[in-house]
């Protein structure tokens, strides 16, 4: 056996992430190290090497991970080819309205899955929302609350594939249960973002009809556009392609050659992204959160809790949503999150079920969102140049309601 028990070597493995993260480590060493941390500690290490070639070798972890690689190629090529400025661009120009404009900017940038990509989307809501007379919170607020209402319902977002990946859940049926919330987290965002804030009278035209600017957009938006619509698509053919993950990889890779096919990027411009270490840094952190799932469950963590649950100690419910929240709120990283909370509830639910897993992503979510360590927050924070504090006062109050939504969803079914 390891050299402590798996309750102190969970807390001293979490306490390691929490460090890991806080130092700004990149996330791939930081999932990996960790889960080697909890195997070290919790198991015998002669099986070790047995968790680590079972999960290389899973169908599953090689699906995720290079989905994964497909999707952070594809956003370094979207900006790289500059297709996401068309994006944008062609946005701003057919949408006459500020509010509208600095609402959904940061969103579209967020189909780029990149650390820290608020900061992307920060120069554009800048511009809008100085016409609009917005305080720098405010403008702080905008950005980061809006960039972030996607990702629940993006398909090929990584948390939701790994989510989709650990839960044996597929996608779309996840997505389907949070879409309340996400429609609750953009009203909210849009009334306390612009409560009394009017419109400006003079709004700049562009030379190119709407059909012009309309027709840029679509071009523009064909690769995300076509890795959903086949992702979706494959889900529904019933050959549960999602339980091996790939239905994903199939439909990024898709979209890939979409994005290659519109943007004809030379060979320099297309070998970029290869050179650029975060591609892969991502990738390991894809791989570290499959590790981690696999070696919680062989150090028995799920028992604890299932033990702390019959006993009627710790309530279900708080496992859906309290323990994720705070796992995501400390870490400041979604995936580690997701992979120990899957881990836990892994040993005590028969099945995962929509409900269940769209509950326990949304808690872990709007946990991470929240977060100090949040590189987005941090990042937009300090491009406009105000306290987190500042920023806090309208979080919290948007938190409160998007977590209370997710409840009101899986208690009525």
């Amino acid at each position: 056996m390891g050299i402590i028990d798996p309750v102190t070597a969970l807390i001293v493995s979490f306490c390691f992430l929490g460090v890991m993260l806080y130092k700004r480590v990149n996330l791939g060493i930081t999932l990996n190290s960790t889960a080697l941390l909890l195997a070290l500690l919790s198991i015998n290490w002669q099986e070790i090497p047995t968790i680590i070639y079972k999960t290389s070798v899973d169908l599953r972890t090689i699906s995720v991970v290079f989905a994964t690689f497909g999707i952070m190629l594809m956003s370094q090529l979207y900006k790289e080819t500059r297709v996401i400025n068309d994006l944008s661009e062609s946005l701003s120009r057919m949408i006459k309205n500020s509010k509208i404009v600095s609402s959904v900017l940061p969103a579209v940038i967020g189909f780029l899955p990149v650390a820290g990509g608020a900061l992307m989307s920060a120069p554009l809501v800048d511009s809008e929302a100085e016409k609009l007379g917005l305080k720098p919170e405010k403008k702080a607020y905008v950005n980061l609350w809006f960039r972030h209402t996607i990702f629940p319902v993006y398909p090929i977002s990584q948390v939701l594939i790994v989510t989709a990946a650990l839960t044996g859940i597929a996608i779309p049926l996840i997505i389907m249960r949070q879409i309340p919330v996400v429609i609750v987290m953009i009203i909210v965002g849009y009334i306390i973002g612009f409560w009394k804030v009017s419109n400006p009278k003079n709004k700049e035209n562009s030379d190119l009809s709407l059909d012009s600017q309309l027709k840029h957009f679509l071009i523009a938006f064909s690769p995300i556009l076509t890795t959903i619509v086949v992702v979706v698509g494959l889900d529904l053919t019933g050959l549960n392609l999602f339980k091996q993950g790939f239905d994903v990889l199939m439909a990024t890779f898709i979209g890939l050659a979409v994005l290659i096919v519109i943007s004809k990027p030379s060979l320099q411009v297309f070998a970029k992204p290869f050179k650029n270490w975060g591609i892969y840094g991502i990738t390991f952190a894809a791989y570290g959160a499959l590790l981690l799932y696999n070696t919680t469950k062989v150090a028995g963590i799920s028992g604890i809790f299932e033990n702390l649950v019959t006993s009627g100690t710790i309530d279900i419910i708080l496992l859906l949503t309290v323990v994720p929240a705070v796992l995501g709120f400390l870490t400041g990283s979604p995936l580690g999150g997701i992979s120990i909370g899957v881990s836990i509830l892994a040993g005590i639910l028969t099945s995962f079920s929509p409900k269940t897993v769209a509950l326990l992503y949304m808690s872990t979510y709007l946990g991470y969102l929240i977060a100090p360590t949040h590189l987005c927050f941090i990042f937009t924070a300090d491009y406009f140049k105000c306290s987190l504090g500042k920023v806090y006062k309208y979080l919290i109050p948007s938190f409160l309601i998007s977590f209370a939504t997710a409840l009101l969803i899986y208690f009525l079914g």
